[in-house]
């Protein structure tokens, strides 16, 4: 590869054959301009022979401490008219910003006169001083007394509480004979002394409460004695952590085709946010723009690929392209890209606009229907078009939600609606209960080598890029999929799934995931690669009739 200046890097081979984009790559949903393909093929061609740095991808085999990187190529000509491409990756690469070919960080928190390695230095001081005072053996002494303190003063508590109760349950039932048995006078004595009984028991109970209260302060007292400190040097790391942030949000500038400038800071305040996520900034496409705009490049197209072992969490594929991100790079390059003539935003247009629902089954009750592909369960955001809607305005007496539960919008199949209110809540009753049944079909980008198995990965939304899903085991949902192997199909499997839970793309991520199937359902344009339609089709339905109670079952066929 030949430098023509710094980072900007000439095609190997001749590329008067290609034909140069008219508009620059919508980020967020595109398929690689051929330029930006070749440029991606160099660039991993060069990762796989370099020797001048060591990263750990995990592609040796041996995924201990392996991280996989996202990488960035972006399609400019430069100020002699000529055209090449810049590169970069997100975050760190080898534990360094700063690699030769690739285009620096639009601001080095690691350069060493900066004021980041300095406060970061305090912050760690402030940690290690932490971690030696939690380490104080009298702490968990303390804590260890004021577990069985409390303990002990729960169950004498309750244990006075019990008496009570049984007390008084022996002095309703004296109570009771002794008017019947006894004279007036008799009986009015009575009631007195178990009167006294009765306060006497609830002044015993309010001496053993006091009692315990005051013990517990004592231990709680003697731990606070250790540990405020501990809470006060927390404090001020958080405070100086998050200063540190904001100085660091104050550093980073972001320029236009216009060199105009604005901070990641007045780039994130109105968003939902309002503050920028951590790594703001640091990704391959801002990177490259920046580096473009500085050197007076003319942008033309972007591509970003994964390169390396896929994380725990996330579905990232080697070698596969991605779009940017929507919580980090979405703001900065709506800025960014201002004033460029763009691709039209895809994800605009109703893919769905000329297709038709089929109706299965209809009575005053429900309505089973085929959604076919690409068209959206409920009203989106930018799409209103939907199941919703056209059942809606084709059964204009239904009253009620109608929706009882959701297929994704490129996800075909059957679907169950219920037409009035009492319907509606019946079906739904039963879809919490797990009582309905569903089979999907799917064809999935690979060959599987077992036959059938259950997936068990927690599910939650990718925060920084909605609507992708993660798997966590700290703040998802339980999600659980069976599947069947029905056969091998060339260099693809057909599969059955029978989903126990239904979170979003559910059978998206347990197919694409690593810990899953490690095989994205094929056309899966978020988990794995795009193609005509996503091969995923809700096949059989049953529930029971929620006025007869009729067991009902349908089956429809995948049109693949």
């Amino acid at each position: 590869m030949t430098l023509i200046e710094n980072c900007f890097i000439s095609f190997k081979d001749s590329i008067d054959s290609y034909t140069l984009p008219e508009r620059f790559t919508f980020p967020f949903y595109y398929q690689p301009h051929p330029l930006c393909l070749l440029a991606a093929k160099e660039l991993q061609d060069y990762l796989q022979r370099q020797k001048k740095w060591q990263h750990n991808f995990g592609l040796g085999g041996d995924n201990e401490g392996a991280i996989g990187k996202m990488f960035g190529v972006l399609l400019v000509r430069n100020q002699d008219n000529k055209i090449g491409y810049l590169t970069a990756f997100s975050g760190k690469l080898a534990g360094k910003n700063h690699i030769g070919k690739f285009v620096p960080p639009v601001f080095d928190l690691l350069h060493e006169d900066g004021f980041f390695l300095t406060a970061q230095v305090e912050i760690n001081k402030l940690t290690e001083q932490l971690q030696q005072m939690e380490k104080n053996p009298q702490i968990a002494y303390y804590k260890k007394i004021l577990t069985a303190e409390s303990k002990a003063s729960l169950e004498q508590i309750k244990k006075q509480r019990e008496s009570i109760i049984a007390a008084r349950k022996i002095r309703k039932a004296q109570r009771s004979r002794a008017q019947t048995e006894s004279d007036k006078p008799a009986f009015l004595q009575l009631k007195e002394q178990l009167a006294q009984q009765s306060i006497k028991e609830k002044n015993q109970l309010k001496k053993l409460t006091a009692y315990w209260a005051k013990r517990l302060a004592v231990a709680q007292n003697n731990l606070d004695l250790l540990t405020d400190e501990i809470k006060q040097l927390k404090n001020q790391r958080k405070n100086q952590s998050a200063c540190l942030q904001k100085k660091i949000f104050q550093q980073y500038y972001f320029l236009d085709k216009k060199n105009r400038k604005k901070s990641l800071h007045s780039i994130f305040i109105n968003t939902t946010r309002g503050v920028p996520p951590a790594g703001s900034g640091e990704c391959a496409t801002p990177k490259l723009l920046q580096y473009a705009y500085q050197q007076q490049m003319q942008p033309l197209a972007m591509a970003e690929f994964w390169w390396g072992a896929s994380p725990k969490s996330e579905i990232r594929k080697h070698q596969n392209f991605y779009s940017a991100c929507q919580g980090k790079c979405q703001p900065i390059l709506k800025h960014m890209l201002n004033g460029i003539k763009m691709d039209d935003n895809p994800l605009l247009n109703n893919p769905a606009q000329k297709k038709t629902i089929k109706i299965i089954y209809q009575d005053d009750a429900v309505l089973v229907i085929n959604k076919p592909a690409e068209l959206l369960s409920v009203p989106g955001k930018d799409i209103e078009d939907s199941v919703y809607l056209r059942i809606k305005q084709s059964y204009p007496d239904a009253v009620g939600p109608l929706i009882v539960h959701r297929l994704d919008m490129s996800t075909s199949g059957l679907m169950v609606l219920g037409l009035t209110k009492d319907a509606h809540k019946n079906l739904q009753k039963q879809f919490i209960q797990r009582s309905i049944k569903k089979r999907y079909i799917a064809l999935l980008d690979g060959l599987l080598t077992v036959d059938k198995g259950y997936i068990d990965l927690p599910l939650r939304v990718d925060l920084d890029d909605r609507p992708r899903q993660l798997v966590c085991y700290k703040y998802g949902k339980p999600a659980q999929t069976q599947w069947q192997l029905i056969e091998r199909k060339g260099r693809q499997s057909l599969v059955y799934f029978y989903p126990v839970s239904g979170r979003t793309h559910q059978l998206r991520v347990h197919a694409a995931h690593l810990n899953g199937l490690n095989t994205p359902i094929a056309g899966d344009d978020l988990y794995g690669h795009k193609a005509d339609r996503l091969y995923l089709h809700a096949e059989t339905l049953e529930f029971r009739h929620p006025v007869s109670r009729e067991l009902m079952h349908f089956q429809s066929d995948a049109e693949f």
